[in-house]
């Protein structure tokens, strides 16, 4: 080695690449390119647990052992990170709602079913101050138990078991999210780039919440859900009344569920702002490697709750903030209240002459009472007419206002695990609720063989028969796992009349194969795909290959009283890049909504490449359009739209915004049209790679078993009854 080498040079000895910044990721220079990060977001490379079920081993795990073990933490206190009141339950509350808040209905992203409040971003967010200190309480607990219990599952029960402690009768809990390992980074929480920045720049109208970016939900970045300040940190409760209105619609909850947890959730606990909030230390993602992972170090804490800085806002809301009780009704209502500021400059609410008993203790010091205090959203629960009416009916009933908390605190916490029939443990409810789109039992017991033989022959074509089994297939979400196949939820309302559905054609297929499904007492659910299998076998056939497309029956038909019409019209499609089809132009470009699509679906690229390839030679388009479809042998699964997009003698000519013109490159002459869901397999380095396997020589039978594989993976996604 010689002096140049040296390490006392300082120089790095990792290559990091020859005209890259540091920190720089190599695509960032051509911003434009699209990212198939999303799409293999959860590689099992990054999973410590590879081969493992946790689904199966949480079964195992003793269950009052472990509730035991949280009730008692709860008081447990600890001098490194003080409980108020000497009770981590507000603590321990906040950190499973926060976990469960991201949740957001437009897309089924965020929310607490895997655990992804460990990682940056959310770890990170300015609104999940101090919460790393939760998840650290938390860790000889989970040390204990191991891998029979998840952190996902561990912070939603920690939030459970804070309020059995403080003496609220819960709905119940499941157990069964599995962790995820890294940073979900693909998901989009917003545009800004300074955290806490002004909230307009995601709405049409600041004032006109419904005009909120979707598929956000939060106001702003780095929150949870509205500012605690009012809009935009003004104080104005009947404005702030309308963005929590508008955010919590956005999390599937109505008016009562979101007064509910605003009320309940504000019975116990405090915020904390009693201190300069610029003495903290950076995020847990942003400080030091001495930290081990803690961030928003408070230098002024001394050992005291009392001294603690999170919000910025200081107090309790409640007499007895460690008690599940009435008491946040009885301050709220039973005085008026004014504007003030919190030791940390926050704007917050404190009441006029309230009597000294009824002031909350300091919670560090018994001696001594301290000013409780609510914030905007507190007092909107107050001025607005609607919330303020909820609240009457409360206060009239504490009965209804628990059992209306609790079952709102459970949907909070389960809305994205998924169907009951997943539930695990023995405190899973057996009550089936609308949110969790129920879907009976269906039949195994008819003849397959014979109602595949009846659908062949019902003259239905390759094409009808694989869009509509598509089209009820394609709605599945990983995200929360909603949607899919199972109830044939695409002939009632509101699916039925979705423009992506086509209704009617749909209506047109429906009546062939509903009278099937009565006839061999199948459900139609189970006819719809199988006669998507049908179509799939017929077009393989026509390639040359003879397959049997896997089928397992069992799926249930859901009935108009099973589904909540408003609740499904967030997975109506705009767009759909394997039927080629947009509702109308997008500032998103169309190959983007194809790849958002696919990774809600759950697919890898590979499978998005060949579905896209197989469904455009099935003539599957949407409205039976032509573009993509770069075969003359339409309907058989043939390799024909990979072949000719990587050809040489085509030329691809831009025709508008979405529409291109696939030309003779000696003649001119027009052969296909397509669009930028056609092209991009093409032009994407890594798509075309996937691309050029099956436009090969020998690439047409692996093309086949591909697209079997992946159709059977979409058709089953929401088959939560099989492995």
């Amino acid at each position: 080695m010689d002096g140049n080498d040296s390490p006392s040079t300082g120089k790095c000895p990792v290559m990091h690449g020859g005209n890259t910044e540091v920190g720089k990721d190599v695509m960032e220079w051509w911003p434009n390119a699209l990212n198939l990060d999303i799409l293999h977001q959860h590689d099992s490379k990054a999973n410590p647990l590879t081969g493992f079920d946790y689904r199966e081993a949480v079964k195992t795990l003793d269950f009052e052992a472990l509730k035991r073990d949280l009730t008692a933490l709860m008081t447990d206190s600890q001098d490194w990170w003080p409980a108020d009141w000497g009770h981590y339950g507000g603590l321990m509350i906040r950190l499973a709602w926060h976990s469960a808040g991201s949740y957001r209905l437009a897309d089924g992203r965020g929310g607490g079913g895997a655990g992804n409040i460990r990682f940056a971003p959310l770890n990170s967010w300015p609104d999940n101050g101090n919460l790393d200190k939760a998840r650290r309480l938390l860790w000889p607990i989970k040390k204990k138990y191991g891998n029979k219990i998840s952190w996902a599952d561990l912070i939603l029960l920690a939030g459970n078991i804070a309020y059995e402690s403080m003496g609220l009768k819960t709905y119940g809990f499941s157990f069964g999210r599995e962790d995820i390992w890294h940073p979900e980074k693909d998901v989009y929480w917003g545009a800004e780039r300074e955290w806490l920045a002004p909230s307009d720049s995601r709405y049409e109208d600041v004032l006109k919440p419904d005009t909120m970016e979707n598929p956000l939900a939060a106001v702003q970045m780095g929150l949870i859900y509205v500012n605690p300040e009012g809009v935009n940190g003004q104080p104005d409760p009947i404005k702030t009344a309308a963005q929590v209105r508008e955010t919590f619609a956005r999390m599937a909850m109505d008016d009562e569920e979101t007064a509910a947890l605003t009320c309940g959730g504000h019975t116990v606990g405090k915020a904390h702002g009693n201190g300069d909030a610029g003495t903290l230390g950076a995020e847990p993602e942003a400080a030091g490697i001495e930290n081990q992972g803690l961030g928003w170090i408070n230098p002024n804490l001394g050992g005291k709750a009392t001294n603690a800085i999170t919000s910025g806002i200081e107090g309790a809301w409640t007499t007895h903030p460690t008690k599940w009780d009435m008491g946040y009704f009885k301050l709220l209502f039973g005085y008026e209240w004014e504007l003030t500021k919190s030791p940390a400059g926050a704007n917050q609410w404190r009441p006029i002459d309230i009597r000294e008993e009824d002031m909350p203790v300091d919670p560090t010091d018994a001696k001594k009472r301290v000013m409780p205090m609510m914030t905007d959203a507190d007092m909107a629960m107050k001025m607005d007419p609607s919330y303020r009416a909820i609240c009457e009916r409360f206060m009239a009933d504490p009965d209804y206002f628990s059992d209306t908390f609790a079952r709102a605190w459970f949907k909070l916490t389960h809305r994205d695990l998924g169907p009951r029939s997943r539930y695990i443990g023995p405190d899973a409810p057996a009550e089936d609720l609308i949110w969790q789109d129920p879907v009976p039992a269906g039949t195994t017991g008819y003849d397959v063989a014979a109602v595949k033989a009846a659908i062949a022959a019902s003259g239905l074509s390759v094409a009808d028969m694989v869009a509509t089994a598509w089209d009820s297939a394609r709605t599945f979400r990983q995200s929360d796992l909603r949607g899919g196949a199972n109830g044939a939820r695409i002939r009632l309302a509101p699916q039925k009349d979705w423009e992506g559905n086509e209704p009617a054609r749909l209506a047109r297929v429906l009546s062939v194969l509903e009278p099937i499904a009565a006839k061999h007492g199948a459900s139609v659910a189970d006819v719809i795909v199988l006669a998507g299998n049908v179509g799939v076998e017929a077009a393989a056939k026509a390639a040359s290959f003879d397959v049997t497309v896997p089928f397992t029956p069992g799926r249930g038909d859901a009935t108009d009283a099973m589904t909540d019409a408003d609740s499904f019209k967030v997975l109506e499609p705009l767009a759909d890049g394997f039927r080629n089809w947009m509702k109308k132009d997008y500032v998103v470009a169309a190959e983007e909504l194809m790849l958002d699509r696919a990774q809600l679906m759950g697919l890898t690229g590979p499978e998005m490449t060949c579905l896209v390839g197989g469904l455009r030679a099935m003539g599957a388009n949407h409205g039976g359009t032509k573009h993509g479809v770069f075969t003359d042998r339409e309907g058989a699964l043939t390799t024909d739209f990979f072949v000719n997009l990587t050809d040489m003698a085509w030329k691809w000519v831009p025709k508008g915004t979405n529409l291109y013109e696939i030309q003779n490159r000696k003649t001119g002459a027009v052969k296909w049209t397509a669009t930028r869901a056609d092209l991009v397999f093409g032009s994407n380095a890594i798509l075309r790679a996937y691309a050029e396997v099956y436009a090969q020589d020998d690439g047409a039978g692996k093309f086949v078993d591909d697209f079997v594989a992946a159709w059977t993976k979409v058709m089953n996604a929401d088959r939560f009854d099989i492995a």
